[in-house]
């Protein structure tokens, strides 16, 4: 056993981390009000140089493909053209792309980022191939921060927890359980005490804490999506890392988002590799 680790000295760190992204709640507060959802987007368009680049380029990607149409300039057109879903997951990931890489190390920034991105590429797809009704905002929310807990670790425990990540590789054992032993949590749970505490939903908290034990926290529809997208990204190397784990996967998830692995999941495969495409080049993975 190394050092113990409480929910109590989890939340007492809260004032040396990043602020959470408020208009990341905002938006999650406001997705069963389409106007309001707009009026919120519209504002931060119109405040966000970055939000709005990304609109933009959204829009003249779609422009470019349809002959005699002519660039976008204007951002409340554009914002008209996207489509509400499309600007909140460009607001969503951004805000927590500099909110996730300023929760990170300095050197583990870009692998933390691309794994976090390409789960969360798995994610979205697999909330709108899902049979169950699952949030495609919160799916991506969930997924972007499933690690969250690690990188609190690496940010105050970073000596500790390469041990953890040795014993584990030496053991070839999960993380998770290596974690439980060495500290008594494990990051997914320490993920969840600051999701609850930056004032997330308790489905996303629960995926967050429940992605390497999802058993522990089916049957949330989130538990599955973040679980079964984490492997999915591994598997399909998605962020091209040097080594990706492919882990095992819960017979429980695939049967309760009604994933088979025939055709339909080759449909699916080819979905994820072109969202991966689409979402890799826009934000970068070197920061």
């Amino acid at each position: 056993m190394g050092h113990l680790i409480s929910k109590q000295r989890v939340l007492d760190t809260r004032d040396d981390l990043p602020a959470f992204p408020r208009v990341v709640l905002q938006i999650l507060q406001t997705l069963d009000n389409p106007d309001a959802s707009m009026n919120l987007l519209a504002r931060q368009v119109e405040a966000d140089a970055v939000i709005a680049a990304r609109v933009l380029s959204l829009c003249n990607s779609a422009a470019h493909s349809a002959q005699g149409r002519a660039p976008v300039s204007d951002v409340f057109t554009a914002l008209s053209l996207v489509g509400l879903a499309r600007v909140r997951e460009a607001a969503i990931t951004l805000q927590l792309a500099n909110f996730m890489r300023d929760m990170a190390p300095v050197a583990a920034q870009e692998s933390s980022w691309s794994h976090s991105l390409s789960s969360a590429v798995c994610g979205v797809e697999l909330a709108h191939h899902s049979r169950t009704e699952v949030s495609v905002d919160a799916s991506l929310i969930a997924c972007l921060m499933h690690d969250v807990g690690q990188l609190w670790l690496l940010r105050f425990e970073p000596e500790e927890l390469k041990i953890c990540l040795d014993a584990a590789a030496q053991r070839s054992m999960e993380i998770d359980v290596i974690e439980r032993e060495h500290f008594g949590v494990d990051h997914g749970t320490i993920g969840s005490w600051l999701a609850q505490a930056w004032g997330l939903s308790s489905s996303i908290c629960k995926a967050i804490q429940h992605h390497h034990t999802p058993r522990l926290g089916l049957p949330e529809p989130l538990v599955a999506i973040v679980h079964v997208s984490e492997v999915l990204s591994h598997a399909l190397n998605l962020s091209h890392a040097r080594s990706s784990q492919v882990r095992w996967i819960s017979e429980e998830c695939c049967a309760l988002l009604g994933l088979e692995w025939g055709d339909e999941a080759q449909n699916l495969f080819g979905r994820i590799e072109a969202r991966s495409r689409h979402a890799f080049a826009p934000f970068g993975t070197d920061g």
